[in-house]
């Protein structure tokens, strides 16, 4: 018998239910992804849990992808450097010779500085690191930055803590696992970091532009003082971070202060130190008058400006 021309090929009722459940499902899965990312945005901590367990299970690969890494840019390394051996033997001979008269200038004024402070009874507090680590991951295409550290409470790791290279400031750890650990890089934008050119202690303080550059403002407003090369480091001040850690250079001079990439680029780093808060009794202050002004808009952000 012929298929009539009007039976359209929902008809059969199980094609139906089949269809009516694929749209429940798919406003369903809407509804709770809206659900999730509403209670991300209000609550930032809410997830850290399940972000630490994921962590945790990720750590193996992250590992494995790590020392890849680090063996890739070791091997290329020693490829250009074969090629270039000769350009790089001068360079570097001249580079020694510079150094030489920079050590017995850095010298003089080490040794100077040091009497002064004898005599002022000035005691610079000793640094030791909490634990060193390597980066295992991080979020590279993302306006948002992290990083994840192969270390976490079980090695004294704690959120607040700043992370550093042999380089200079890569961040500071917002949350912890037994094993892991979360870090805030300084792209971040909602990452701010005090800081001081190094030649003069000119104030500033940098915040990320998500693009792996960093935004060099000054906080005295007036005729712009930067110059491409100025360096800078941290400050100190808000006693979160200790100070003269290298932190950035800057690139281009802007009207109201500069642009600069970080003195120690994550994407390089592979291990990396976790140091103690510099003043926990000044951070623990400033974040006791931020709770009683009001809850912070991204509780992931507090302290940033320490």
């Amino acid at each position: 018998m012929a298929r009539l021309q009007d039976r359209r090929p929902g008809f059969s009722r199980r094609a139906q239910y089949g269809i009516f459940t694929g749209y429940v499902i798919a406003v369903a899965g809407l509804v709770a992804g809206a659900a999730l990312l509403v209670v991300s945005l209000v609550n930032p901590g809410a997830f850290a849990s399940l972000r630490g367990m994921a962590g945790e299970i990720a750590r193996p690969a992250g590992e494995a992808s790590a020392e890849s890494r680090a063996t890739g840019q070791s091997l290329f390394s020693a490829v250009g450097a074969y090629f270039q051996a000769g350009q790089q033997n001068a360079a570097l001979r001249r580079e020694v010779a510079a150094a030489r008269a920079n050590a017995l200038t850095l010298q003089a004024l080490q040794n100077e500085n040091r009497r002064l402070k004898a005599l002022l009874g000035i005691v610079d507090p000793e640094v030791h690191p909490v634990t060193a680590a390597r980066l295992i991951g991080s979020t590279a295409a993302s306006t948002r930055r992290y990083a994840v550290l192969s270390a976490g409470s079980a090695q004294g790791v704690r959120p607040g803590q700043p992370v550093r290279s042999a380089a200079g400031l890569i961040g500071r750890v917002i949350e912890t696992g037994p094993g892991t650990a979360r870090v805030l890089l300084v792209t971040d934008p909602e990452n701010v970091v005090p800081v001081r050119r190094a030649r003069d202690g000119l104030p500033a303080f940098v915040e990320g532009k998500s693009d792996g550059r960093i935004a060099i403002r000054l906080i005295n407003m007036g005729v712009n003082p930067l110059k491409a090369g100025d360096v800078f480091v941290t400050s100190g001040s808000g006693g979160l971070y200790p100070p003269g850690i290298p932190v950035a250079v800057v690139t281009e001079v802007l009207h109201d202060g500069g642009i600069g990439h970080l003195a120690s680029d994550p994407a390089d780093a592979d291990f990396v130190m976790v140091l103690p808060v510099f003043q926990p009794a000044a951070v623990a202050a400033l974040g006791a008058s931020q709770q009683a002004a009001g809850p912070a808009p991204d509780a992931s952000a507090d302290g940033g400006g320490n």
